[in-house]
């Protein structure tokens, strides 16, 4: 098998991925903050992450491959949202944290090793604060606790910014207990009515970056091997965790490789609820809302992974289709039910996945088993990408693209029927073709019967 490379963010190469045990590999990707929903955006790192983790545990071993993924349930977001909605923040978090792990699942994702929560975690953050400040990293100020930035020398060297860019992106709010204005929270004073917990500054809860440096800190080390999520998350936060672990531990790196996926637009647009495009991946498993019908959670992982991770994806309705068009071709092959899969994934395939997670070339590998009749290979390489599962793979199969049309398409569609079937009696055989062919277009099959009538199907 060829040696796995991964691009690193923080050295701008591709580099030969070196554990620093091979017994114990270690990743933390930033997962959700359950105040809604996630989005069809947020399902990105999910999915990347998943194949890296399988493609990890078969090189290493399934015991030797340590994958954690948090939960951040304390967040400003999180307490408007509850206000709004009248409920309580333990019940918003818990809900929407059940919905989206039932919703990744749908995915095809392996659970991570370990979900740990912002909430308990407190101890941790408060012990790395304290850290800070007797490094002379932080200081506290009107309840506050803020990183000083200017203590840090190569604070930067991941998102490569100029000072002005970065003081510009970070948003920070104006305050006069700042030293600096890139300096950044890592304890807020709690109002009454929100969630805090005691600390030796008063009763507060944490900055959003000091959550994911404790618990990486906590269930990987102060230093661990890989670090993933968006890119949008490259600055300030990743940028911030780096600071803050570094400067409590006193090493040089926090993760020796960092990862990042690239941005998602929808139909050409970027993705906002101004623009009415906004969808969540709860929309797409289980509503009409894009496209007109539901989707497998096995179409949607497809259509993600077909675009390179690191480049930016359009999610299309056209790309979803194509995306089913491929496992149904993949499961509806010869013999595909008659073979178990292989026990080691094919080697060409193995191959792709370890050239940063090229995926494209990956497929290309799974249409070419297809068309050589090699079914075993086949089931073990779809496997390996999470495209395969003895009970979820039933969803696409079995799945009657017609039966979630929209009333609104079903009776379009008996209407160019019965105008097909008019031209037809008419003799008007242009015609005719003409709307068999603009069905078909469509993905609408006619099969004209000895009866004079016309059944049909959507076929994606």
């Amino acid at each position: 098998m060829s040696s796995l490379k991964l691009y690193n963010t923080l050295t701008r190469t591709k580099e030969p991925f070196h554990p620093a045990d091979e017994t114990n590999v270690r990743m933390y990707v930033c997962g959700p903050t359950v105040y809604d929903h996630a989005h069809i955006g947020n399902a990105r790192p999910v999915i990347v992450f998943d194949v890296l983790f399988r493609l990890l545990r078969h090189i290493y071993g399934e015991a030797h491959v340590k994958y954690v993924r948090n939960i951040t349930d304390v967040d400003d977001k999180i307490n408007a949202r509850a206000a709004e909605r009248g409920v309580s923040i333990r019940d918003l978090t818990e809900e929407t944290n059940r919905v989206f792990q039932a919703d990744v699942a749908a995915l095809g994702c392996l659970p991570p090793t370990v979900q740990p929560r912002a909430t308990e975690h407190i101890v941790p953050m408060i012990e790395m604060i304290e850290r800070l400040i007797a490094n002379g990293h932080a200081y506290a100020a009107d309840g506050h606790v803020l990183f000083s930035v200017p203590s840090m020398a190569d604070y930067g060297r991941l998102s490569r910014r100029p000072l002005d860019e970065m003081i510009a992106g970070a948003r920070v709010d104006v305050a006069s207990y700042k030293k600096d204005e890139m300096d950044f929270v890592l304890w807020k004073p709690s109002k009454d009515d929100e969630p805090g917990w005691h600390s030796p500054w008063g009763r507060g809860r944490p900055g959003w970056h000091i959550e994911c440096s404790a618990m990486s800190w906590k269930h990987l080390g102060e230093t661990f091997d890989i670090h993933g999520g968006g890119i949008d998350l490259v600055f300030p936060h990743h940028e911030n965790e780096i600071a803050q672990s570094r400067c409590a531990f006193g090493h040089g790196v926090m993760a020796r490789y960092w990862m990042h996926n690239g941005f998602l637009q929808v139909e050409g647009e970027k993705m906002s609820k101004s623009l009415g495009n906004f969808i969540t991946i709860h929309d797409l498993l289980h509503t009409e809302k894009f496209g007109g019908r539901k989707w497998p959670g096995e179409v949607l992982r497809l259509a993600m992974l077909r675009t390179h991770y690191r480049q930016p994806i359009d999610w299309t309705v056209k790309a979803l289709e194509e995306a089913e068009r491929a496992l149904l071709a993949w499961h509806d092959a010869d013999h595909f039910d008659e073979v178990a899969p292989s026990l080691t994934p094919p080697e060409q395939l193995l191959h792709a996945l370890s050239d940063d997670l090229n995926v494209a070339e990956a497929i290309s590998v799974l249409h070419a088993l297809r068309k050589t009749g090699q079914m075993s290979a086949l089931k073990s390489g779809l496997s390996l990408l999470g495209l395969y599962d003895a009970t979820l793979c039933l969803s696409v199969r079995s799945f009657d693209p017609a039966s979630d049309l929209t009333p609104e398409s079903r009776v379009k569609i008996e209407n160019w029927i019965d105008a097909r079937l008019a031209a037809r009696a008419a003799k008007n055989w242009a015609e005719s073709d003409r709307i068999r062919d603009e069905l078909a277009s469509m993905g609408v099959a006619l099969k004209d019967n000895k009866d004079g009538t016309t059944t049909w199907e959507v076929k994606r």
